[in-house]
């Protein structure tokens, strides 16, 4: 749980928040009719707009380092845990503010399926980001930027292809076998979500195997066939994980700011009629 709960303060003041919520919630079913348009609705809309703005802001504030380090404006880090807990308190008073009814018009149709959408993709972002990071940092051994990853598997191929010619023919047929169409380019995977190591224990007896009918000197060839093996699996577990959260900003970014255009039409409508 702690892998993923940065701040329990944070999350304390939002549990309490959401406790009082519901509170508020209740009692505006009891003593009133749940309506968008009543005084309990209204708040509920106004405190659900109010947070979705605020949490909105943490992207200006995260472009915008020295003007807001000037300006006073807070650390990052407080930005970021107000946008996710403040973004999902935001989606718990948007469905109190409509009563936890379907909405009707396209208009409201498209803000209530967005809300959603942008709310539960921001909070499955955040798990991604931080398991991305303990996966990559307890089971790699380097650290790699996403754009440099062709360079670096071109470089390992052409190690390996300068290495293999020097080789003993069963080193060769290894090679072209098992190797060469793997150490082609960069290529994602959906095990490196299962097994980080891309499977570290099979490569190990794969070249294990071939060791045993080598000589000392052409054992040293393998071996550095394995380590280079490794280091293209490493790149591309990187090259997958790093892809992954490149998508995951698509699916959510373009959308998020759809719904802000969406919501300040609301607001437009909601007071100019």
């Amino acid at each position: 749980m702690k892998q993923f709960v940065s701040s329990p303060k944070w999350l304390g003041v939002f549990l309490a928040a959401v406790v009082l919520s519901v509170a508020a919630y209740i009692i505006d079913v009891l003593v009133s009719e749940v309506s968008p348009g009543n005084i309990w609705g209204f708040s509920f809309g106004t405190a659900a707009a109010v947070l979705f703005f605020g949490a909105a802001l943490y992207g200006v504030r995260r472009r915008s380092v020295k003007f807001s380090s000037r300006m006073g404006l807070g650390r990052v880090q407080t930005w970021m845990q107000f946008h996710l807990y403040g973004g999902a308190l935001f989606l718990l008073l948007m469905f109190m503010h409509t009563g936890f009814s379907l909405p009707h018009g396209a208009l409201n149709w498209a803000l209530w399926a967005l809300s959603i959408w942008v709310t539960l993709s921001g909070l499955l972002g955040v798990l991604l980001q931080k398991w991305t990071a303990q996966a990559l940092s307890s089971g790699l051994e380097i650290e790699v930027i996403y754009e440099r990853i062709p360079e670096l598997s071109d470089e390992l191929r052409s190690r390996a292809e300068t290495l293999v010619p020097t080789a003993p023919e069963s080193v060769r047929r290894f090679y072209e076998r098992d190797l060469a169409l793997k150490l082609q380019k960069p290529a994602r995977s959906l095990r490196y979500f299962v097994d980080i190591s891309g499977g570290a224990h099979q490569i190990a007896r794969a070249f294990d195997h071939l060791k045993q009918a080598l000589a000392s000197d052409n054992a040293k060839i393998a071996d550095e066939l394995e380590e280079i093996y490794r280091a293209k699996l490493a790149l591309d577990a990187h090259f997958t994980m790093q892809a992954a959260l490149r998508a995951w900003l698509i699916l959510h970014l373009p959308l998020s700011l759809v719904l802000i255009l969406l919501a300040l039409l609301h607001l437009f409508v909601v007071f100019y009629y």
